[in-house]
């Protein structure tokens, strides 16, 4: 049984400040703005609408399954990383992701990934810094298999210039990411450490918030989760291969596989640059450059853009809007509270399951 009195003291997760929040919706604004026009400058909407009207419905219903079982698979991964801080049933996992990712496409600076978080902290009883701890490292995983994606697909293709340039930029980020992971995860055994604890202990907000948060990390360090993870996103990038080869078809574009590949990674490789909600703007326009070295016109590469796009955006706010009328937004206090395993750290009670019963465990 479990004794509330001798529990951690229960910190309160704050979310982004407001004055950040509006500077990066304003930032992410502007960028699209640009990137619109830049796109406007070279393409005529009418010829593009024109392709897009004509576009195969046959290939354009190859490409939306393909962009659900797309979400599928990440929602698979997404479970399988969190098993070990919580056990979330696989319908529950993909609501909490398409909720996310709806709120991707209405909200700037990615702010869908704290909706995740906040509905796994408030609905499976763990902390919301433990469960953004999992995105981190679902999100980390992402970048470094997309950047092998786009790496091998250059080398294959031959292609150099400002791609180039942008891909090995993502290589380097991604090796930047790994090595932090890393160091987050064996951090308590290099010098130092226990001087940086005890002036920690200052600070209990923050020493609490780095627990937790850290608990979540901890997930890296299981090799039977991570391997599992890296494999279903070896499926899940082969998946946005296919959704794009698909629309491009639909619009009468003839991609080769390793064409595919790099306009998606390269595409989604853009979408990391701060823009506004949806990525509308930087997908266009990283799209109609990329195709141009392909020797696409622009009005077409448009209309591939607009399609897969808009059809994108579509299905994950269609599911994320279902997702979230049933799952609701108000706080549901949970029953049980789960801890992470014996290699992630300790976590302390969140404040939505400490409101509740004290938990039972056997």
């Amino acid at each position: 049984m479990t004794d509330p009195s001798t529990a951690e003291p229960i910190v309160p997760e704050r979310g982004p400040s407001r004055r950040g929040f509006w500077i990066r919706t304003a930032v992410g604004i502007s960028v699209s703005v640009v990137a619109l026009w830049l796109v406007f400058r070279t393409v005529d909407l009418a010829s593009a609408l024109e392709i897009l009207r004509t576009a195969d419905p046959v290939w354009v219903a190859v490409m939306l399954l393909a962009v659900c079982a797309d979400i599928a698979v990440r929602a698979l991964r997404w479970r399988v990383i969190l098993a070990p801080v919580a056990r979330v049933s696989y319908r529950r996992t993909v609501q909490y992701l398409t909720t996310g990712y709806a709120a991707n496409n209405v909200l700037p600076a990615r702010l869908g990934e704290l909706v995740r978080a906040h509905y796994v902290g408030d609905r499976e009883g763990v902390s919301r810094t433990t469960a953004l701890g999992t995105i981190v490292v679902e999100r980390v995983i992402d970048f470094t298999v997309l950047v092998a994606v786009a790496a091998i697909s250059l080398v294959i293709l031959g292609i150099r210039g400002d791609l180039g340039a942008a891909v090995t930029i993502g290589v380097v980020v991604a090796a930047a990411l790994v090595a932090g992971l890393v160091v987050a995860l064996v951090g308590h055994r290099m010098p130092g450490f226990d001087r940086a604890q005890r002036a920690a202990e200052r600070y209990p907000r923050v020493r609490a918030l780095a627990e937790t948060f850290r608990a979540g990390l901890a997930v890296a360090g299981r090799p039977r989760t991570m391997l599992p993870a890296l494999a279903l996103s070896l499926v899940a990038w082969t998946l946005t291969t296919i959704t794009f080869a698909a629309g491009a078809q639909a619009v009468g574009i003839q991609l080769s596989w390793s064409q595919a590949a790099l306009l998606a990674a390269g595409v989604n490789l853009v979408t990391a640059i701060p823009s506004g909600p949806g990525f509308v703007g930087t997908w266009e326009l990283a799209a109609v450059r990329i195709l141009a070295l392909f020797g696409v016109a622009s009005d077409t590469a448009f209309a591939f853009a607009l399609l897969v796009h808009v059809s994108t955006l579509a299905v994950t706010t269609l599911a994320g809007a279902v997702s979230f009328l049933r799952l609701g937004w108000l706080p549901k206090a949970a029953t049980v509270t789960v801890a992470p395993t014996a290699d992630a750290a300790t976590v302390a009670p969140t404040p939505d399951a400490a409101s509740g019963p004290p938990a039972a465990r056997t």
